[in-house]
């Protein structure tokens, strides 16, 4: 195998102390899930071992959460929408969440809702899909350069999808406005002033893969993982998932790598931040990463991901082209695992760490050596299978 060279930048997070997030908690990932197991055709999303890449890169054990198994939507995301939706409702007519049935609550909304949101594809799926599901209405909105696949599997669950000239985050406050001038109901990933309890719900919901693995990594004789690859965008799921593994095994006890794209690495930029605060990137954004080419950074997450996370990583889009690859053509009886772009970076991580020419001082720098236990998220399938055979395929964004 060649030795190549991909850019990565690893930061130490400068401000981490360790301290739990009150939001995703134990109890609170297991009242979302609880809700999702009630939900028609919910099973629990694979845990691949994939024992022979391991012993290539020279770790213990890579374990990754398969979303893109997750009902039918090959993502994650429904997790965060469906639940939002179901506690919005449960607010809105009184209802328990822990009784909450969809069937039930379909026949007895008299005057049909409208749910608006943002999205690069897969939030907006997860949300048309509850509000289908719910026989209630969805509008969802798109930045510039939004892939006809994604906008059509919206489309196809019933919802309005509007493809604007922007990019996300002008995206959503262009939903935000028009939501609020037609009396709808925004159900968005990220938050700001005065609007916190629906993006919490969501990342709550997100708890919900976590909770599953935690349970699953029992099935391959692993007590706990070393470390935690997570992709950040705006960094709900991040931010979700590792307030909730901290709250299992104690924050000093789990080495968490949070990684997005160098074109849109705003949590990056505020993890190396003299005083913590927020950083945020404007322009276009233009990664492959689309589910992560966000420039604005979760005010929930980022306490979470400010106080808990070991490091910060910012890399080209090749890394995660590269995880795509080893993902999809496996080592000898390795699963096969089909992980869009935003799912495979950190398993591009992984390997772009492992024949590079600094190898050691990466591997030291990441804590890596034969002990280790690393869990990944593949959080999306081929949401775009044309792109998906441009690089699985036809090498697109080559690390040679």
């Amino acid at each position: 195998m060649s030795i190549f060279s991909l850019k990565m930048e690893v930061a130490d997070n400068r401000h981490y102390n360790g301290q739990l997030s009150s939001l995703f908690t134990i109890d609170e990932a297991e009242k979302a899930r609880a809700f999702h197991q009630k939900v028609e055709g919910y099973q629990p999303t694979p845990l691949q071992s994939l024992d022979c890449l391991a012993k290539e890169i020279g770790v213990g054990k890579i374990l990754v959460k398969d979303e893109s198994h997750r009902f039918d939507l090959c993502a994650f995301k429904m997790l965060g929408g469906a639940y939002a939706i179901a506690r919005l409702l449960c607010d809105e007519y009184q209802l328990d969440i822990n009784v909450f049935d969809f069937d039930t609550l379909k026949n007895d909304i008299k005057e049909k809702m409208t749910f608006a949101t943002a999205t690069d594809g897969n939030h907006g799926r997860g949300v048309a899909w509850a509000a289908n599901k719910l026989g209630q209405n969805a509008v969802v909105y798109m930045p510039k350069g939004a892939a006809d696949e994604r906008v059509n599997n919206i489309r196809a669950l019933g919802a309005e999808c509007i493809v604007t000239e922007m990019n996300y985050d002008d995206t959503v406050r262009l939903a935000i406005k028009t939501a609020e001038e037609s009396g709808w109901k925004v159900v968005q990933d990220t938050a700001w002033e005065g609007y916190t309890k629906i993006p919490t719900w969501i990342m709550q919901g997100y708890t919900t893969l976590a909770a599953e693995a935690v349970d699953q990594m029992k099935a391959h004789a692993v007590a706990k993982p070393t470390h935690v690859f997570l992709q950040a965008g705006v960094g709900a799921l991040a931010g979700g998932v590792l307030g909730y593994l901290c709250d299992q095994y104690g924050a000093e006890n789990l080495h968490s790598v949070v990684i997005e794209p160098d074109q849109a690495d705003c949590i990056y930029r505020s993890g190396i931040s003299a005083d913590g605060d927020m950083v945020n990137v404007g322009g276009d954004m233009a990664t492959i990463m689309v589910g992560l080419a966000c420039g604005e950074p979760n005010p929930l997450g980022w306490p979470v991901l400010r106080d808990c996370a070991t490091q910060f990583v910012s890399c080209q889009d090749s890394v995660a082209a590269l995880g795509m690859r080893v993902l999809g053509n496996p080592l000898g009886d390795d699963p096969r695992v089909i992980s869009g772009e935003s799912g495979a970076v950190g398993a591009g991580l992984l390997v772009a760490a492992h024949y590079h020419p600094d190898r050691e001082a990466l591997m030291a720098k990441l804590g890596l050596n034969e002990d280790s236990i690393v869990l990944l998220i593949n959080t999306e399938g081929d949401t775009d299978p044309v792109h998906y055979r441009e690089v699985v395929w036809q090498g697109k964004h080559p690390t040679l």
